[in-house]
């Protein structure tokens, strides 16, 4: 059977390729980026360590966040730290672990919803932004990356539980980081279907508190981030004491 890339200029630049001529009607798949990071690499990389909480209400999400970074949860590289970012203007990202993985996510999630809406003429639904997120996690080359998204569309208040492997857990309220457990004891004793966001800014930095009591790696303040259908509010508290 006669096969015009065995006589064309095509197949003069064919025969260089390493594996032999291809199909040119066959999708050309890329490699995933990747790194040669070692356990004991991973012990002396910023980490936020982190006690990071999100809330759901009628009138829409509230997110609290320590400000403490660290080296292993061993040493406080930075007290002023922000684990919080505004994706669009109706959706946040609080965040745990890794700050360099954290902050390429952020920029990378920013980017797609920026792209989303620049094409649609229309935000990404909250659902639709944590499905693109678990994607990015699952697929992308992000280090150790442990978030919670937040968010209020015309379908309610919304609050993910996000991880590297990809998963996308909805709830009404939820915790994350080395902090959670005791955080979510907090959660637990105080949510109700119908707190105000003043009542969920109080139970959000009892959460947090309670966590840097006992969590070295969280502590040095918290960042108390409300979340509406057209606004993301984000103030920083040194003096925790002042919110409870």
């Amino acid at each position: 059977m006669y096969n015009p890339s065995q006589s064309s200029e095509f197949s003069r630049n064919a025969e260089r390729l390493p594996d032999g001529p291809a199909n040119p009607y066959e999708p050309e798949v890329g490699q995933m980026p990747q790194n040669d990071v070692s356990k004991q690499d991973m012990d002396n990389i910023n980490k936020t360590g982190t006690t990071i909480v999100g809330i759901t209400t009628e009138e829409g999400v509230l997110m609290a966040s320590d400000m403490r970074a660290s080296l292993g949860g061993r040493v406080v590289s930075n007290k002023n730290v922000q684990k919080v970012e505004e994706i669009q203007e109706n959706a946040a990202l609080s965040i745990s672990g890794s700050v360099g993985g954290a902050q390429s996510f952020i920029r990378t999630l920013k980017a797609e919803s920026n792209l989303y809406e620049a094409r649609r003429s229309e935000r990404m639904s909250i659902n639709a932004l944590a499905t693109m997120a678990s994607n990015l996690l699952r697929g992308g080359p992000f280090f150790m990356v442990v978030p919670i998204l937040g968010g209020v569309d015309e379908d309610g208040s919304h609050v993910y539980s996000l991880d590297p492997s990809g998963s996308s857990l909805a709830d009404k309220y939820t915790a994350q980081g080395s902090g959670m457990p005791y955080a979510l004891g907090t959660l637990e004793n105080n949510y109700t279907d119908d707190l105000t966001m003043d009542e969920a800014e109080q139970i959000g930095a009892k959460a947090v508190q309670a966590a840097s009591e006992r969590d070295t790696a969280s502590g040095n303040g918290i960042h108390l981030t409300k979340i509406t259908e057209n606004n993301v509010e984000i103030v920083g508290h040194q003096d925790v004491d002042e919110l409870l």
